[in-house]
């Protein structure tokens, strides 16, 4: 039995929600009685998702490289639920495989936009919105690769890097007003993502975790739901491992 936190009279926001780990996370938090909005390039998987969730979902179709998008989402989302409580930064892609010297700009460009810089538009949309409430609470989900670098990923590793940084920056900018922002450093979960690597390069990702195999996305979302919690209530500014014991730190 999965621990259960209240979420009564909570608004969430999940980007990447209608699959894998933000639909985990969209899972949890609607049965702890949040309203939660699925944040998703993909709108017709959004709203299927939606559909199955039931009335406390909802889609909204937004591209978080676009803050014009965002800014969009953000008040759709207040136009339907009145406030947003939590900010979940779910939404990345892998990118591909390669050394960093033979590595394609254009792909570079892309896993920026949407790793760090999605995050940072969702982050500065929602952030005002949550002084004015007295009260949030933000996740970024960021990756085992931030802390440690994979080889032949570097656009991948570099971007998860930043959104721990940013995480750091603004956990500190909003701590005086009840608003925590962590972040969760998973390591790889058999999601669509998993489409975007080499053979060789999920070899080498779960040769590297102890446990002897990859997490899956209900353990992530569970951590992800404490630190959405009003339980987590101290700590900000910091990062929670789930990378079975590849980090220790």
């Amino acid at each position: 039995m999965a621990n259960t936190y209240d979420f009564a009279d909570r608004a969430a926001v999940v980007t990447g929600g209608a699959r894998g780990i933000g639909r985990a996370v969209a899972e949890r938090l609607i049965e702890g009685g949040a309203r939660v909005a699925l944040w998703d390039r993909d709108a017709a998987k959004a709203e299927e998702t939606a559909r199955e969730l039931g009335p406390a979902a909802m889609a909204v179709a937004v591209d978080v490289t676009d803050y014009g998008s965002v800014e969009r989402a953000r008040d759709a989302t207040l136009d339907q639920f009145s406030r947003i409580d939590v900010l979940v930064n779910n939404a990345g892609i892998a990118g591909p495989n390669a050394p960093t010297w033979e590595y394609d700009l254009d792909a570079w460009r892309q896993v920026m936009a949407i790793n760090l810089d999605g995050p940072f538009h969702c982050c500065r949309a929602v952030a005002p919105v949550m002084i004015g409430q007295g009260y949030g609470r933000i996740v970024n989900v960021a990756s085992i690769a931030g802390k440690e670098g994979n080889p032949n990923a570097p656009a991948y590793s570099a971007s998860k890097a930043g959104l721990i940084a940013l995480t750091k920056s603004l956990g500190k900018e909003l701590a005086a007003h009840d608003i925590a922002v962590n972040a969760v450093t998973p390591a790889a979960a058999k999601t669509e993502i998993f489409s975007q690597m080499t053979e060789e390069f999920i070899g080498y990702m779960l040769s590297k975790i102890p446990r002897g195999r990859f997490v899956e996305v209900e353990e992530v979302a569970s951590l992800i739901v404490f630190a959405a919690s009003k339980e987590c209530s101290f700590t900000t500014g910091s990062v929670f491992d789930v990378s079975g014991g590849r980090a220790t730190y």
